[in-house]
């Protein structure tokens, strides 16, 4: 019978530990970019709050390959704060982006993941050494 009391009151403990953690809650999880022109902007932030009550630390934010890259937040979020994780996506690549970024942290959940979206199309050329030379007109001389 001690046994199983005390067992009991193990499993409470641990219970109860457990509800003490951090929670990153995500505005959204997925940004679509649209079309967008080669070599434009295609920086957004994934904006969370810490909705858990301990303090949330991330440890790491990585893209799925070396186009996306990450900025998040070094110091801890408390409970109830609000931060954001910047993402910039290298835009002079051409075609449809289908890109992720894995968040790890002290969050109870593990890991998370936050998407990118669109496509890019090609930048109308600008070089003027491309464009061709149109010979000036002459207007007839007035008699």
């Amino acid at each position: 019978m001690k046994k199983i009391l005390l067992a009991m009151t193990a499993a409470l403990v641990m219970a109860l530990g457990a509800q003490a953690q951090a929670e990153i809650e995500f505005e959204k999880t997925v940004h679509d970019f649209g079309k967008l022109k080669q070599h434009g902007d295609a920086t957004t932030e994934f904006k969370f709050t810490n909705t858990g009550t301990e303090p949330l630390i991330i440890s790491n934010a990585k893209g799925s390959c070396g186009c996306t890259v990450p900025e998040w937040p070094r110091e801890p979020i408390q409970p109830g704060e609000t931060s954001a994780i910047k993402v910039k996506y290298d835009s002079k690549r051409l075609g449809p982006i289908n890109k992720s970024v894995t968040i790890t942290s002290n969050g109870s959940e593990q890991p998370k993941v936050l998407r990118i979206k669109g496509n890019i199309a090609a930048a109308p050329n600008t070089d003027d050494a491309s464009m061709p030379v149109k010979e000036p007109t002459m207007a007839p001389a007035a008699n």
